[in-house]
């Protein structure tokens, strides 16, 4: 299990049972909520864009 804010370009996710291929990783500063937020664009096998926003101590596995 990696967390969001360890994720690099290249690296494999799965969501919903799909596997995806992490673009980039933006990370936002802490706000209101005391956590930071991490914008996490990952592409599917047949090129779909997907955009996911998660706490940046989120595991991913």
């Amino acid at each position: 299990m990696r967390k969001a804010k360890d994720l690099k370009k290249g690296d494999s996710i799965s969501i919903g049972g799909e596997k995806l291929v992490v673009e980039s990783v933006e990370i936002s500063d802490i706000g209101k909520q005391g956590t930071q937020k991490c914008r996490i664009e990952a592409k599917k096998k047949n090129n779909e864009k997907v955009i996911i926003i998660r706490p940046s101590d989120y595991p991913f596995s």
